[in-house]
């Protein structure tokens, strides 16, 4: 549906270009465009619904109710909360850099929404054909990586003790966790043989769920060691040390206030989002079925793909009201000592099964 869509469009741009004689290079700009504002428009729409959904999850799991003032049983609670951001004074910290303190989150914020660029909607590719997905995988764990410098800006311009020692512990965890989680990766990618999350998701339609890369033992490891990675990479319980209330005020986002801080709480859950859509892509099948190829229900590939993601969004949001959070040491021991030794071994066995299996 998204393909036929954008390709309808594309089509319709460039007849339109042609008999007006404009070069037809401003097709592919609008679509950037297009496509931009289409990620953007997600983003914004998901943040809304996760952050109600996870007050009602916090709210079920410490017996209590959750929002219910503002609309019926207050859906409108979160819209209300971004009205109120965009109300507030943006407020700038004597001795703060500004520039570094002004560019931080939007820095986060972008690079968090050009992950989504690759992801592959549904069969036919990605949003308006933006990106040669051929290395998808390879473009965004590059992109993930980035998100490191956002945090450092803020944390850093914002001339605040607490400020620079929640982003240095970000910068940390960050790096650290990558590894672990470039390790599942690549044990995905061997099987498949390709860096194409299209690819990846082709090799799962054929028999439906029972194709999922979920049900192979040789990626079970990984499967754990993507979660858990991927989780501390988007600083949740019980890895949210850069933000730990009791020991840093509010981490990086102590100094922000208004849209700044609404950019980074958007970024957070856009990437929060996107780890259940890189999931979803790598074991759950993607866009395909679970009915199997072609789907007998006719529903669009990119339903089944949101739904997965929600599931897997759903079920880390559970574990982040259930656990306590870890120790900086704890934190990093865990890495280094415990994921990384499982993530070669990991990596061991899938390289066995591509040759054996």
């Amino acid at each position: 549906m998204l393909s036929f869509i954008a390709n309808w469009l594309r089509d319709l741009l460039t007849a339109w270009f042609q008999a007006w004689h404009v070069p037809l290079v401003f097709v592919d700009i609008l679509a950037w465009i297009v496509g931009g504002v289409a990620i953007l428009i997600l983003v914004m729409v998901v943040a809304l619904v996760f952050i109600y959904l996870e007050r009602k999850i916090s709210g079920y799991i410490q017996s209590r109710l959750g929002p219910e003032r503002v609309g019926p049983w207050g859906i409108f609670q979160t819209a209300m909360d971004a009205l109120k951001l965009l109300q507030k004074e943006d407020i700038v910290p004597a001795g703060a850099d500004k520039i570094l303190h002004t560019l931080g989150p939007i820095a986060f914020f972008v690079v968090g929404l050009l992950g989504y660029l690759v992801i592959p909607w549904e069969e036919g590719g990605t949003i308006a054909r933006m990106v040669d997905a051929h290395v998808g995988v390879l473009y965004v764990l590059a992109f993930g990586s980035l998100s490191v410098i956002g945090i450092l800006m803020g944390g850093w311009g914002s001339n605040n003790k607490w400020s620079l020692l929640g982003a240095l512990r970000g910068a940390a965890q960050m790096i650290s966790y990558e590894v672990p989680m470039l390790l599942a990766v690549v044990c995905v990618v061997l099987l498949a043989g390709s860096l194409s999350l299209s690819t990846i998701v082709d090799q799962q339609k054929t028999l439906g769920l029972l194709s999922w890369n979920l049900w192979r033992p040789w990626l079970w490891l990984p499967v754990i060691l993507y979660l858990i990675a991927a989780t501390a990479e988007v600083n949740r319980t019980p890895f949210d040390l850069p933000e730990a209330e009791s020991e840093l005020v509010a981490g990086y986002h102590t100094e922000y206030s208004g849209m700044k801080f609404a950019f980074f709480f958007l970024a957070e859950y856009g990437n929060f989002f996107l780890v259940g859509l890189i999931f979803s892509v790598l074991f759950l099948g993607g866009w395909s079925s679970p009915f199997g190829y072609p789907d007998p229900l006719r529903i669009p590939g990119v339903i089944w793909l949101l739904g997965k993601a929600t599931v897997t969004v759903f079920f880390l949001m559970w574990v982040r009201w259930t656990l306590p959070r870890l120790r900086v040491d704890q934190l990093m021991s865990l890495c280094w000592k415990v994921l990384l030794p499982v993530g070669f071994l990991s990596l061991l066995i899938a390289g066995t099964a591509a040759l054996y299996v």
